[in-house]
């Protein structure tokens, strides 16, 4: 258990004694316990404890060093200090990170429950039993190959020399169904489910149970489609793939390297329908791994990126909100370089609009549930995408399983060419999204 005040402290007399004026150190300690199956019998427990410590050292020239180590006892810290003082030296000296001026802001209160851990014998027991429910589902149901039940309790912290001083706890539980099947003259079709929750007696078992079972049913009857434009329904965790594929739109230090779709001047730009509205909120009380405060000890809020389809802000650390004349967003992620990164997204309809759509009456519309192969097939400096996807032809509520398509075009057409968002939203371990409709998709099958 980290004790934060007392870590403040002999930081601060560590800093004394070498000689070090103007730092900071952040770091975070876990503990986790994993397992896996394989037809009845456990096939791998892990645990582990581990941490990480960032520590930053300016020197009187206001050049900077980073330093990083495992250790978060006064020994450690000291070697940290001084090798990030030595570093300092050969420090950049200019755009120079520096403190986040809301590094002392108060943190927003949230409420979070906790959970006592469960023991690897009781994961075992609870993946087992998982395990053969899916498996008895339905005679063509061979295997689960990928499995995993995760509990995870986590501390972190930020102190630095002007006194500020952030620390947080939390828990959570994640499981992972994914089964496959085997049926004699056909390919073998697989389909997965994932729920996370503060906690093992929280778990939704028996939704990712469901959902493995009905996905994977769902796709042993099987057809090829043909090649053309078709009227496309994302599914929350296909759509909020992409999103998180292209996310280089929102990223300021991105667009300050030039790795961005976006430039300093592309904010107030419509760059989407504007039906769709997308906001970051690490503080959303369905995410369960929500964080008060990035790695600079910033805090963390709801940050408005699309809305009503316009560009509407940037994600900021420090270093790229001075830079680009902004505030900081709280999405700063400490290293060797300062890197930022979304926490949550959250997509939900903007422009209201008189039409809706179903799939209950829908024709003729391909329904896609899962996209693979992301790091191969997305270009995130041109926009363009070509992915193999999971998914269904929808007529009328009946849905045919799609055998090896892919879908391709240009992330901002996509955007562009959003046709309607469904009212509720589905909860994903990267956000919150609704089902997104988008008109002519290219679809390559046979």
């Amino acid at each position: 258990m980290i004790q934060a005040p007392d870590l403040a402290r002999y930081t601060g007399e560590i800093a004394q004694k070498l000689g070090i004026h103007k730092y900071d150190v952040y770091g975070s300690s876990v503990d986790s316990t994993s397992v896996q199956v394989d037809r009845g019998e456990p096939k791998q427990v892990k645990a582990s404890q581990r941490s990480s410590v960032i520590a930053r050292v300016w020197n009187e020239n206001g050049q900077i060093g980073v330093t990083s180590t495992t250790a978060v006892d006064p020994r450690g810290l000291e070697l940290a200090l001084q090798t990030a003082a030595e570093a300092s030296a050969f420090g950049v000296k200019e755009n120079v990170p520096d403190f986040s001026p809301e590094a002392a802001a108060p943190l927003a209160e949230i409420q979070r429950p906790t959970a006592s851990p469960a023991s690897a014998a009781t994961l075992i027991d609870t993946l087992l039993a998982a395990e053969k429910e899916l498996l008895d589902a339905h005679p063509a149901i061979a295997s689960v190959p990928y499995n995993g039940l995760t509990q995870q309790a986590s501390e972190r912290f930020y102190l630095n020399s002007d006194g500020a001083l952030r620390s947080e706890a939390r828990t959570y539980a994640t499981l992972y169904l994914y089964s496959k099947t085997e049926q004699e003259g056909k390919k073998p079709r697989s389909a997965g489910s994932y729920r996370i929750s503060s906690g093992l007696q929280q778990l939704d078992i028996a939704g990712c149970l469901q959902e493995a079972r009905e996905k994977t049913i769902s796709h042993l009857d099987y057809q090829k489609i043909k090649s053309g434009k078709y009227r496309a329904v994302f599914s929350a965790e296909a759509f909020l793939s992409l999103l998180g594929a292209f996310s280089n739109l929102f990223n300021a230090q991105s667009v300050l390297d030039r790795q961005s779709l976006s430039t300093p001047d592309s904010l107030g730009q419509a760059i989407a329908s504007p039906l769709l509205s997308v906001f970051d909120d690490a503080l959303h009380a369905d995410n369960v791994a929500a964080e008060t405060f990035d790695g600079e000890g910033t805090p963390t809020r709801r940050i408005s990126l699309i809305e009503n389809g316009v560009l509407s802000s940037f994600l900021h650390s420090t270093g790229t909100a001075k830079r680009l004349q902004a505030q900081p967003t709280g999405h700063a992620n400490l290293g060797a370089k300062v890197t930022v990164s979304p926490h949550f997204f959250h997509v939900q309809p903007g422009q209201s609009t008189d039409q809706t759509l179903s799939l209950a009456d829908a024709e003729n519309v391909i329904w896609i549930d899962d996209l693979s192969a992301l790091h191969a097939g997305v270009n995130a400096l041109q926009g363009s995408f070509s992915l193999p996807f999971d998914g269904w032809l929808v007529n009328r509520g009946d849905r045919q399983s799609i055998d090896s398509a892919t879908i391709a075009g240009d992330f901002r057409e996509l955007l562009r060419a959003i046709t309607y968002i469904e009212p509720d939203a589905e909860l994903t371990p990267s956000g919150l999204c609704p089902r997104i409709w988008v008109d002519n998709l290219s679809v390559t099958g046979e």
